[in-house]
């Protein structure tokens, strides 16, 4: 990533946050401001639901049945989209094993890296990372918890940490 560059991001939405979840929802923010958003159809053996987690992001399953993309057109849009890039996440913890169990329920590989956002974050970015998020969103006035919406959320606050910023949705 150059240093002009505004950083891609992804984010995702889970149907819980334990061992057994799965991504129902996968959010991107590329440099160029457009964005991809996707709710994923879960796999056959992908039952486990968490009515905390729903409350969150507010994807009901039969949400997933009915709009959900099949899961490897998600992997296959991911790959096209960004293969040989880097992908940023605040969640890297989480966001990575979901992405792995997508691409492994897919049967493909992937073909672009996922890394931590703290790896391109400097010092005084982090320092003033919450408060300017928090600004952010009372500037928005939208209290959606939706995968597309983070990511754009996430890569504004980057922005603005570092002294950048164009406001564009």
């Amino acid at each position: 990533m150059g240093t002009e560059e505004r950083p891609l991001i992804i984010d995702l939405e889970a149907s819980g946050f334990g061992g057994l979840s799965y991504p129902i929802e996968v959010g991107t923010a590329a440099q160029n401001n457009s964005k991809y958003c996707s709710l994923i159809l879960p796999a056959e053996d992908w039952t486990h639901w968490d009515e905390g987690a729903e409350k969150v992001h507010r994807i009901a399953r039969d949400i997933l049945e009915t709009y959900g993309k099949p899961l490897r057109s998600v992997a296959e849009d991911l790959n096209n989209l960004y293969a040989g890039k880097t992908l940023y996440s605040d969640g890297w913890v989480v966001d990575k094993p979901w992405l792995v169990k997508l691409f492994h329920a897919a049967r493909l590989n992937m073909a672009f890296s996922v890394s931590p956002l703290e790896m391109i974050l400097s010092e005084p970015q982090m320092k003033k990372w919450h408060e300017t998020k928090n600004e952010l969103l009372k500037e928005t006035k939208q209290q959606r918890h939706r995968a597309s919406f983070d990511a754009w959320i996430i890569q504004e606050t980057y922005e603005r940490t570092r002294g950048k910023s164009a406001l564009t949705r």
